[in-house]
């Protein structure tokens, strides 16, 4: 079956392609939702002078907050319907995955299958609304605060624009979360990582453009730039390699008895990932890090002396600031990889089926050694994680480079271009395997 699936996918070609028409479609529909969201990013939210927007986030766009922007795809800088992106719905996500393995209750309908599946995504979509409102009420505070040359950023502040400020962040994060679902549903690989992955694409030839028009006038060298590319080039194929690297462990399955013949002892392998969380780990900690230090930074100089001086610690590049989103990287790479793999459930279903790790006991003992393997392939996926999203703050912090061009933003792009490959590539099998099985049930009839 192995070499069967080797030969379809080396045969698979643009002709190939053009017959899948149920991948076209999906392709397509994600297309059209991804243009749709694009086009949301240039409606801005009433109320607001967009001069006076564009100033202020021109003087900050290689800090947090031109960090920000490029996770939602310039939508924050222009400050439009969807300036707070999918972020609190990955808030969500995580505070309910937290709670499902702290309440008794969650994690009960957690193992109820389908339907519980189905009442905890109900109940991350209340979550989501509320952390939304709550973000949108801080974001138009901070708005009211802002002025630039040209004046105030809120033409006429007060309860009406803090109002309707809510209410058009919460239904533009509303509907990138249908959006996002209708991706996955009917489109082509996970809709919430190829809407960021949309919006950081989208920034990055501007950005791009910017840093070359800045080496033109001699802001900054010409080598800092090749010096920055060739990194990125470097964190690419360091990205890739370590997103295929796997730990094989070998698995045996013992000679069996069918009817009067006796089959022999077939070997397998179980593939561990060294980063089993993927992505996930610094999406999670971006969105739980930036919206509060958004907020704070666009009060600065409005509030209390306390908060400019939270401000200030963690800025971009700052000891404090590396430090948080060290550990939230790092938490969350064990958090997510305890969630999507058990070693236990995994022992057990050795154990029916009759598999078992050489030298290693079936039950709980392979249980303690799967764990055992998986800790430490973490140790390093999370390390290797760390060294990625933060190599390049400290790099950018030192050298003033004015946009945000570091290697979270990196990471998310060659990730969910390789897992939307590897759903390109599912779909043509599939498409090609149907063929095939057409063709046999017809050479079947005509005999």
């Amino acid at each position: 079956m192995a070499s069967a699936a080797e030969q379809l996918a080396a045969n698979m070609n643009f002709g190939a392609f053009g017959k899948a028409t149920e991948l076209k479609k999906r392709i397509w529909f994600t297309l059209g939702a991804l243009i749709v969201y694009r086009l949301g990013t240039y409606i801005p939210l009433p109320g607001i002078d967009p001069g006076v927007i564009a100033d202020v986030f021109d003087q900050q766009a290689g800090g947090i907050l031109g960090m920000f922007n490029m996770f939602a795809g310039g939508a924050l800088g222009r400050m439009t319907i969807f300036a707070l992106n999918i972020m609190p719905y990955i808030s969500a996500s995580i505070i309910m995955q937290l709670m499902t393995a702290v309440v008794p209750s969650l994690e009960t309908l957690k193992k109820e299958g389908e339907s519980g599946r189905k009442k905890i995504n109900q109940y991350t979509r209340y979550l989501t609304v509320v952390i939304t409102a709550a973000q949108g009420y801080g974001l138009a505070i901070g708005l009211e605060g802002m002025s630039g040359a040209g004046g105030s950023a809120v033409i006429d502040p007060g309860w009406f624009f803090r109002f309707t400020t809510v209410i058009t962040l919460v239904g533009g994060t509303i509907f990138l979360m249908w959006l996002g679902e209708q991706i996955t549903a009917r489109g082509v690989g996970n809709g919430i990582s190829l809407i960021i992955f949309a919006g950081i694409v989208a920034e990055l030839p501007g950005a791009l453009a910017g840093t070359l028009e800045l080496g033109r006038t001699g802001a900054i060298s010409a080598a800092l730039i090749v010096a920055l590319l060739i990194g990125a080039v470097a964190v690419i194929f360091f990205v890739v390699f370590v997103e295929r690297a796997q730990r094989r462990i070998i698995i045996q399955y013992p000679k069996r008895q069918q009817g009067n013949k006796m089959t022999a002892g077939e070997s397998s392998h179980l593939p561990l990932k060294l980063n089993t969380a993927g992505v996930i780990p610094p999406i999670f900690a971006s969105s739980m890090l930036l919206m509060p230090i958004t907020v704070l930074q666009l009060s600065a100089g409005q509030g209390p002396e306390w908060l400019n001086t939270v401000s200030a610690y963690l800025g971009r590049g700052q000891p404090l600031y590396l430090l948080i989103y060290i550990s939230m990287i790092v938490f969350f790479a064990f958090f997510y990889t305890a969630v999507v793999f058990n070693p236990s459930d995994t022992a057990d279903n050795l154990k029916k089926y009759g598999g078992f790790i050489p030298g290693i006991r079936p039950g709980k003992n392979t249980a303690e050694y799967i764990d055992k393997v998986l800790t430490r392939l973490t140790v390093v996926g999370a390390a290797y994680l760390a060294i990625v999203c933060i190599l390049p703050e400290i790099l950018i912090s030192r050298f003033a480079v004015p946009f945000y061009f570091g290697g979270t933003s990196l990471l998310i792009v060659v990730t969910v271009t390789m897992d939307t490959v590897a759903q390109v590539q599912s779909h043509l099998l599939a498409h090609q395997y149907e063929g095939l099985i057409k063709k046999s049930k017809l050479r079947g009839r005509r005999r």
